[in-house]
């Protein structure tokens, strides 16, 4: 391994959500949740606190308790028959470095006066150089990719396939899993089958995991782990690699964003605060995210960068307290108008 994929580790704990436990948590993965009826009824629309958006473009603050926790929450709820999705990001090859610089919520919003912005996939630093970890894709042009491998110790080295929200060409939206294999890039209904606790699973290609395919879309954001996957409770972070010593902290509290949509074509964006930021809040696990957002109505969603990168912007007016203090520079945000 070269000295920088070394750094990887240390410097994305920095930079996402620190994790609290190694352990599997007792929950699979497969629909631990009854089935519900998609209901808005326990969100206020706050809309009108933030100016003038569209009226295809609406605001929610969450009700003060989510999955039994006290909570801090907004959605933004957009109608895609109306509204419009774009990603930035910095550009990197293969190799996820860059030469462009991250940049904070805020400055993306004043680059394009997007009424909804929010922070965007994985990425990290080191010796002076950026990196992106999360893949993104605007108009059809693929900026950065999913980072394809993964380790504890350096020794043993693993293949994870990773999440991606999707606009396919056809203007249907996926949470799928992508890989990137020298210069081949695939797509999966499934993940491939890693855990932390078992032998590295083959590297993705062609035949594996099954259903792949050759990666096309036209708008995107990579993170993980997918939450939700055709109407189904997904929240595969063992699979992703997502856990262990050097993940996100899944099975934590945390700050977290999430963006999904809904059958009937609403995008939401999703961001809540935590680390007692306001007192007693303190956040959500992926799980946690993954059954509001069914309760929203979502059938596809994944779960992008946490802690403290977690920001929404509407109107380029903050909606939580990010738990920096500040807003972090990241790699990429999501945007909506």
């Amino acid at each position: 391994m070269n000295r920088f994929i070394m750094i990887f580790t240390a410097a994305l704990l920095l930079l996402s959500c620190e994790d609290k436990s190694s352990g599997i948590p007792e929950w699979p993965w497969t629909d631990p949740v009854e089935e519900v009826v998609p209901t808005l009824d326990r969100w206020t629309d706050v809309s009108s606190s933030f100016g003038t958006l569209p009226d295809y473009i609406k605001v929610y603050k969450s009700p003060e308790m989510l999955e039994g926790k006290k909570a801090l929450a907004y959605i933004a709820v957009a109608d895609m028959k109306s509204a419009q999705w774009d990603v930035w990001s910095v550009a990197s090859d293969d190799s996820y470095a860059t030469e462009d610089s991250y940049k904070t919520p805020s400055d993306v919003y004043g680059a394009g006066k997007w009424p909804v912005v929010i922070n965007g996939g994985f990425f990290y630093s080191s010796d002076g150089q950026n990196y992106t970890s999360s893949l993104a894709v605007s108009s059809s042009e693929l900026l950065a990719y999913n980072i394809n491998y993964a380790s504890e110790d350096w020794v043993t080295i693993y293949y994870p396939t990773r999440a991606a929200f999707l606009e396919l060409e056809d203007g249907t939206f996926d949470a799928c899993w992508t890989y990137l294999n020298g210069t081949d890039h695939f797509m999966y209904p499934v993940p491939a089958d890693n855990s932390w606790s078992s032998k590295p699973a083959d590297q993705p290609s062609a035949e594996y995991p099954e259903g792949g395919k050759a990666f096309a879309a036209v708008t995107g954001i990579g993170g993980g782990p997918v939450l939700i996957n055709a109407g189904k409770f997904t929240d595969s972070y063992d699979e992703e690699l997502f856990g262990g010593t050097y993940g996100i902290g899944p099975d934590s509290d945390q700050p977290r964003t999430a963006i999904g949509v809904t059958e009937d074509g609403k995008m939401i964006f999703f961001v809540c605060e935590g680390r007692e930021m306001t007192e007693g809040v303190k956040g959500l696990t992926t799980a946690d995210v993954a059954n509001v957002l069914r309760i929203l109505g979502c059938v596809e969603a994944i779960n992008l960068d946490g802690g403290g990168s977690s920001c929404m912007l509407v109107n380029g007016k903050e909606t939580i307290k990010v738990s920096d203090g500040n807003q972090r520079y990241v790699a990429s945000t999501v945007m909506l108008k």
